[in-house]
């Protein structure tokens, strides 16, 4: 909707297109940016489709503040970020505000000490090929790609954590980290089989 210069579909459209196709729930994730939110969710309620309020965040490599790129560095990546629940809209508002006001260099960026600081009730997804997991893989830094994979699954079970109020036995836990060995053994069997394809192509 606001993603400019990348994105074309408008809310009406969509939200009718949702329905025809008996869909209960659509999100939107524009770049940067949350201007579509209020439209959005005022229509999606109107047709009883279920809107789910989201956006594909900049992240800045390191520090937000930092308004300098290292040399071969970008200056961010994408995320996509989706509310849970209330808290997880608040949150995502507040860390789309901080992208524009204390991040902004070419793009509004967070970094991801805010966003460990406001992940409570937001889920979060690799995003497009321009996410730091994707980025790294095709540059074929696999190990820093696992890092990151790992990274990110552990953030969100930190988020379900606090907003459990630490209540986890030790089975809850056991069970935790094993999901997150699984995730990262996917991450690293996909990584290393999609590269050697590319090696092999002449």
């Amino acid at each position: 909707m606001y993603s400019l210069l990348d994105g074309a579909i408008k809310i009406g459209p969509l939200v009718k297109k949702v329905r025809e196709d008996n869909m209960p729930a659509v999100a939107i994730t524009d770049h940067g940016n949350m201007y579509a939110a209020a439209k959005f969710y005022a229509e999606a309620k109107d047709k009883g489709i279920k809107p789910i309020m989201g956006c594909e965040v900049y992240v800045a490599p390191g520090d937000r503040s930092r308004k300098e790129k290292q040399k071969g560095e970008k200056a961010y990546h994408h995320l996509i970020l989706l509310a849970q629940n209330q808290e997880g809209y608040k949150n995502l508002m507040k860390l789309v505000s901080e992208g524009f006001t204390s991040g902004f260099y070419y793009k509004p960026r967070i970094d991801k000490t805010l966003l460990r600081q406001h992940s409570a009730g937001i889920i979060g997804l690799s995003a497009c090929l321009g996410g730091e997991i994707q980025q790294l893989e095709l540059n074929h830094h696999l190990d820093e790609a696992e890092k990151a994979a790992a990274d990110l699954v552990e953030e969100e079970g930190s988020a379900r954590d606090e907003e459990e109020g630490g209540q986890r036995t030790l089975e809850e836990l056991e069970d935790g980290e094993a999901r997150v060995g699984h995730a990262v053994a996917g991450w690293r069997a996909g990584l290393r089989s999609r590269t050697r394809g590319e090696r092999r192509l002449p």
